[in-house]
């Protein structure tokens, strides 16, 4: 299943009711990453989805900065205000699901079994089912990369300093003041899931429901390790609007790719010299049609993987015609078209929807694979994929996404959202 399997009037599906996830960990062990990305993906199946971070309530109550100290459980000073903006941020993930919301991610360390029973019977209490979603890290290398993603990105640790190596040392404090205060899950009795090294093992305890398995599923292929996604459309074909015809490089065609390549060489170079993780392998990943895997062929030193999956969407009947020209062949179709460009296909055709289904096995592949990827693809497969790391509820916006091939698309996953940078493709002399 990829994209909402139907739509309701309410937005929430009728066979899953309302779910809380309630993150449990140290700091640096990856859990506003796996948060945001979980509820990136949720969003994409169509299913209505928010996390909420204690630490954005913490910056609602204190307007000044806080270091290690603030967060040491012994520290008595600062326990009501770390206790009123975990309740805050609680009371946010009730009323968003009370409200009609249908995933509410609790992004916070809820660290002791008081309180996380405290906020299973919270949530018990208006029938809203529980999944913890503990990640527990014993590699320090893991952690330490962990904290050099929260220094760069978080913004307690901006707040804070800005000299890197002072900025990993506070850091490293807070981890020390909570780590004899923390108690790991060991009730069998609660629903959770246990992510160790983030990758390495998933413990599952009870977790039941068609959405908990989607979750569990998708924790099963997802990592924190930093890696880069490109986005780029196969170059011109001398049939450029003809699915069938599968038509190989035009003239310009050859020189977008060479250009594309170029362009790629020089973008990981300078990531290499900023120290930015450019200089891990790139792998191509395209599709068996013969314009977007001519347009890899640019990539010699880079291993290429051709996909069917990654083919752009089937028209159909209305393969080769313009929109007047089905406007007038087809008048009921191009009209349901209208209504509905997401779901509507016309005959023999493909649906963004379908298209979706299609490429979910590449989303999950796409969160597993830790080297950097570029996918060359068409714009109707990269507006999908696109919609997909942005977080974009894909009825909504996928239709009408601008892929244009004069650029190419950055996507850098990080613990506080995604890095975007569009790079300009010359596209003439």
């Amino acid at each position: 299943m990829a994209a909402q399997l139907y739509k309701t009037e309410s937005g929430r599906l009728f066979h899953a009711g309302a779910i809380a996830i309630i993150m449990v960990g140290l700091p640096a062990r990856g859990k506003t990453h796996i948060s945001r990305a979980l509820c990136r993906y949720l969003c994409w199946l169509g299913v209505k989805t928010k996390a909420f971070h204690v630490g954005h309530y913490r910056r609602k109550l204190i307007r000044h900065t806080v270091s290690h100290d603030f967060f040491d459980p012994a520290n008595t000073a600062t326990a009501d205000v770390r206790l009123e903006a975990a309740n805050a941020c609680l009371e946010a993930v009730m009323e968003y699901l009370l409200e009609g919301g249908q995933v509410g991610i609790y992004d916070g360390s809820n660290a002791t079994r008081d309180r996380r029973q405290y906020v299973l019977n919270r949530f018990r209490k208006e029938n809203i089912q529980v999944v913890f979603v503990e990640s527990i890290c014993n590699d320090p290398k893991i952690v330490e990369a962990n904290i050099r993603s929260v220094k760069a990105s978080s913004k307690d640790v901006r707040a804070i300093m800005t000299r890197t190596e002072a900025a990993i040392t506070d850091f490293q404090k807070r981890i020390q003041v909570s780590e004899p205060h923390y108690q790991a899950i060991d009730d069998d009795s609660l629903s959770y899931i246990k992510l160790i090294n983030v990758d390495q093992q998933i413990i599952v305890n009870d977790v039941q429901g068609f959405l908990p398995s989607r979750i569990v599923f998708y924790l099963m292929n997802l990592h924190t390790a930093p890696r880069t996604v490109y986005f780029a459309r196969n170059g011109e074909s001398t049939q450029e609007n003809l699915y069938k015809a599968d038509a190989p490089l035009s003239k310009d065609g050859h020189k977008y790719a060479q250009r594309l390549q170029q362009v790629i060489a020089q973008r990981r170079k300078k990531r290499v010299a900023l120290d930015d993780g450019g200089d891990s392998v790139l792998k191509i990943w395209t599709s068996t049609q013969q314009y977007s895997y001519s347009t890899a062929e640019y990539f010699s030193s880079c291993p290429v993987r051709y996909r069917r999956s990654l083919q752009d969407i089937n028209p159909g009947v209305v393969d080769g015609m313009s929109a007047k020209e089905i406007q007038d062949k087809y008048p009921h179709e191009f009209e349901q078209h209208l209504k509905d460009p997401y779901r509507h296909r016309y005959p023999r055709g493909e649906s963004y929807h379908d298209l979706a289904v299609r490429l979910e096995p590449v989303i999950l592949e796409l969160e597993h694979e830790k080297q950097d990827v570029l996918i060359i693809a068409h714009e109707s497969v990269l507006r999908c994929l696109y919609a997909y790391f942005r977080g974009l509820q894909p009825e909504q916006i996928i239709p009408s996404l601008a892929m244009p091939r004069n650029t190419l698309l950055e996507i850098t996953p990080s613990a506080y959202g995604i890095k975007e940078n569009k790079i300009g493709i010359p596209l003439s002399d």
